[in-house]
């Protein structure tokens, strides 16, 4: 006899390698905790923001006639204007600049806003950065560096424990917490001096400054000046003060960060040599038309991210945004007008949409389409109400990504290097009067799991602003759907288009169509698509 093991046959050989390696990993899901936060001092927005240099240029700003509770408002609506309106206020901020942002990427543009906001700490200035955890991880988690910069205190929201190097492993290893991982904190603030501030749909990078290699985002913000920033920073210390911003000093040593930098790739580094366009100059605020306005700030509660914690009496609802939408669509008698980069309608909005046809008021959706979509999973939750919209009368149109040039001028910027286009703006028009932007998408996910932040801004010439940018996009590069007597879907392009009328899912090759149908499992829930 012979000690020696026989080998097993080759097709049964043992997992080794990666393939072991992730075995552990998920073997390990749930096993990591987070770490205790140590000093974690409460603070408050500027109180007396009347005092300050961006406080009396709003004042200035304010024509006679304006009630003093209306707030003014300009609609940033070109990637260089909202860089540009950034860049103004963290030079110009004296005493405090509060950034709350779901991502800032760390690439050239948020490294160049990120460097004003150092500049401004140098000063003086009370910075406090939160931002959520969820994809600052790789190359993306160096922003957490800007808490090593005296001036600076950052936080970082409802945070995922456990190493930064790979993003989707740190994943896996808080699936033991999936409740409570999968809500994350949406929000999009930038705020000077309690004076200043803008909201949207835009985070801090290039692709949503015009400026990235491979795609660029079609977005919308607002800039705000007067009062309603004072509700926005309440919001903002809300979710700062509240348990689950955690200090980047509890979550990443200086060590850590210094090994990540040598060992992660920036983004969109396989494209080292396409040159992307230079970035503006500050916004002169001066020179800045305001349109003054009531206003109403709706804002999830924190609450939303922690799973069976539920608002106070007297605290806001935890689903205040999508609650507060709602209700302005029901209230609607002449038209709404929606633009969502992702829009899977639960059941209370579909409720929505069948009373206000019943009505005979017109509803019309701008969304993606399967070939414009960054998000596959919501392009999914989206085709399952697809034709129920159409039924119910809905106007649907779907944004066509390899439109640009007709773009860049007043969506894309004119120094746009990318050639893609994906619509990211989250607006809604109510009868031409009320103007809501922020960064809400009209789905579940933002409804049930995420939080969110929005402007309700009661301006006719706004509405129509906002709305005469709408149909650009529209008439220059989106189909409109329409549904067959035999069911069958059909997308018509706009008169004089580049591209062509389609009676499938248009612009996709095969496996980007067979991939879909594949993830449409009926066992998940639109909630988490």
């Amino acid at each position: 006899m012979t000690s020696a093991r026989t080998p097993a046959p080759k097709s049964y050989r043992r997992p080794r390698g990666s393939w072991a390696t992730l075995a552990l990993v998920l073997l390990m899901a749930g096993c990591t905790s987070l770490p205790t936060q140590g000093v974690r001092p409460v603070s408050h927005a500027l109180a007396d923001p009347a005092s300050t240099a961006l406080g009396q240029q709003a004042a200035h700003k304010r024509p006679d006639q304006v009630p003093a509770d209306q707030s003014g408002f300009a609609l940033l609506a070109s990637p260089d204007d909202a860089f540009a309106a950034r860049l103004a206020l963290a030079q110009q901020a004296s005493q405090t600049l509060d950034i709350q942002y779901y991502l800032i990427h760390a690439d050239p543009s948020a490294a160049r806003l990120l460097g004003a906001v150092r500049a401004a700490a140098a000063r003086g200035v009370r910075v406090r950065i939160l931002l959520d955890d969820l994809h600052a991880a790789g190359h993306d988690a160096l922003v957490m560096a800007m808490a090593q910069v005296p001036g600076v205190q950052m936080r970082m929201a409802n945070p995922l424990p456990g190493s930064r190097k790979v993003g989707a492993l740190r994943t896996l290893r808080s699936l033991g917490d999936f409740d409570r991982i999968q809500r994350r904190m949406h929000n999009k603030l930038f705020l000077a001096d309690n004076a200043w501030g803008i909201t949207g749909g835009r985070n801090l990078g290039d692709a949503y400054f015009g400026t990235a290699r491979r795609s660029d985002y079609i977005d919308l913000d607002v800039l705000a000046a007067g009062p309603v920033v004072r509700s926005l920073s309440a919001s903002f210390d809300q979710y700062w003060n509240d348990a689950l911003a955690y200090p980047v000093g509890a979550l990443i040593t200086p060590a850590e960060l210094a090994n990540l930098q040598e060992t992660t790739q920036p983004r969109d580094a396989a494209a080292p040599d396409k040159p992307a366009p230079p970035l503006p100059a500050a916004l002169d605020l001066a020179e800045v038309q305001l349109h003054w306005a009531p206003v109403e700030a709706l804002v999830d509660n924190p609450v939303k991210l922690v799973p069976g914690r539920s608002p106070g009496p007297e605290d806001t609802p935890e689903d205040a945004v999508l609650r507060g939408v709602l209700a302005l669509m029901d209230a609607a008698q002449k038209d709404v007008l929606i633009v969502t980069p992702y829009f899977v309608p639960g059941d209370a909005m579909m409720a929505t949409f069948a009373g206000l046809r019943a009505r005979d008021v017109p509803v019309r959706v701008l969304t993606n389409s399967l070939s414009s979509t960054t998000s596959l999973l919501a392009q999914v939750g989206y085709t399952r109400h697809r034709k129920q919209l159409l039924r119910l009368g809905i106007d649907l149109r779907e944004m066509h990504a390899a439109e640009r040039a007709r773009l860049r001028q007043t969506l894309l910027g004119s120094g746009s290097s990318s050639n893609k286009a994906s619509l990211h703006v989250k607006l809604l028009v109510i009868d031409g009067q009320a103007l809501v932007i922020g960064s809400m998408n009209m789905d579940l996910r933002s409804r049930l799991q995420n939080t969110e932040v929005a402007l309700v801004i009661y301006s006719e010439p706004l509405s129509r602003q906002a709305s005469r940018l709408v149909e650009d996009v529209i008439k220059a590069s989106a189909w409109k759907l329409e549904l067959a007597a035999d069911g069958s879907l059909h997308w018509r392009a706009p008169p004089g288009a580049d591209f062509s009328d389609a009676s499938s899912e248009p612009d996709t090759g095969f496996w980007l169509r067979l991939l879909a149908r594949l993830l449409d499992n009926p066992l998940v829930p639109d909630e988490l698509l």
